[in-house]
């Protein structure tokens, strides 16, 4: 690159750093949100990304040009299936932090869910419903098959989520009342209200800096090479800086789409979306889907967690939404 001529603005967000890839292709939430309910609900449930289509719906956003005019949506297909609640566990807050002081599981569990406490939960509900007021926190985990949802995978997929609304005490008897009993998408998100989706990104190995940070290209005479950095750095301090665009890891991090619209939730049997031929890399979806308006991260068949939203808008609208058409057709095939 050389000597600047012009001042610009830097390329390459750093928005996420490190750009590592992540452990497991399972999201882990680290922050649930506090909604103002009067009956408690369950804060997340887990979903299948199945493929992305395109819907047309009614435009109900009031004081804009296209009210009421049918408006083009691009729109992610996601599986979501019956999820059995396996277990309860409960957190106090000590020196600073959270911690769980105690746990139990249902009597009856999905195959290949691993039972951790032999505790028998009537006895448990019992013994803890006196000494509720000195925890901070309820959450339900959760386990899901992905046999239902058209996964191959036979070992369920177990995970921890949030309870709200209400108070901590009837938060517990929620949890407690729900214990071994499997929770239906509908019962827990509406047709027309937001949500934020999160999930594992699509891995594309290691890059280089103009396809990782999207930096310019050099001249092809101004120096030996060309898709990479001009200069990393000064002489003094002699060390690269963390905001110099480097070659990584591009992809396969986790990320949180916010503000995501639930457009339908329908069942595959009364309402089939299924295009001729399945659905690429993924076949055909057999049970309860959820219509969301924009992408949602990951490839198709990756399991994405759906989150009551974590910064609700206060003037969204809520109202289911009017849909005239769903396409079921896949591009490139008649």
């Amino acid at each position: 690159m050389g000597h600047r001529k012009h001042s610009a603005p830097r390329r390459g967000s750093l928005a996420y750093i490190p750009r590592g890839r992540v452990g497991d292709f399972f999201p882990t939430v680290h922050n649930w949100p506090k909604i103002k309910s009067a009956t408690p609900i369950l804060l997340g449930l887990p979903a299948v990304k199945v493929s992305t289509i395109h819907t047309i719906t009614i435009d109900d956003r009031e004081k804009t040009p296209n009210f009421g005019k049918p408006r083009f949506n691009p729109t992610s297909v996601l599986a979501v299936p019956d999820t059995a609640v396996v277990g309860l566990r409960l957190y106090v807050r000590e020196n600073g932090a959270e911690r769980a002081v105690g746990e139990v599981y249902a009597k009856s569990l999905p195959k290949g869910v691993e039972k951790k406490s032999g505790v028998d939960p009537e006895k448990f509900i019992e013994a803890w419903k006196p000494k509720l007021s000195g925890l901070t926190r309820v959450s339900a985990i959760l386990a899901i098959i992905p046999r239902d949802a058209g996964l191959s995978q036979k070992v369920p997929i177990v995970f921890e989520v949030g309870v709200g609304g209400g108070d901590l005490a009837a938060q517990f008897d929620y949890a407690a009342k729900v214990l071994g009993k499997p929770v239906k998408f509908s019962e827990v998100f509406k047709a027309g209200g937001y949500v934020d989706v999160i999930g594992v990104t699509k891995g594309h190995g290691y890059e280089g800096p103009v396809t990782r940070m999207g930096i310019k290209r050099k001249q092809h005479k101004s120096r030996k090479s060309v898709r990479a950095v001009g200069v990393i750095g000064p002489w003094h301090p002699a060390a690269v800086m963390y905001t110099v665009a480097r070659a990584g890891q591009h992809g396969f991090h986790q990320r949180t789409e916010t503000g995501k619209r639930i457009l339908s939730i329908s069942n595959a049997k009364d309402a089939p979306i299924t295009p001729n031929g399945g659905f690429e890399h993924f076949g055909d979806l057999k049970t309860d889907y959820a219509l969301v308006r924009g992408s949602v991260p990951g490839t198709n068949r990756r399991v994405v967690v759906v989150r009551h939203p974590i910064r609700p808008h206060p003037k969204a609208k809520t109202a289911p939404v009017q849909v005239l058409e769903i396409s079921t057709r896949v591009a490139g095939r008649k």
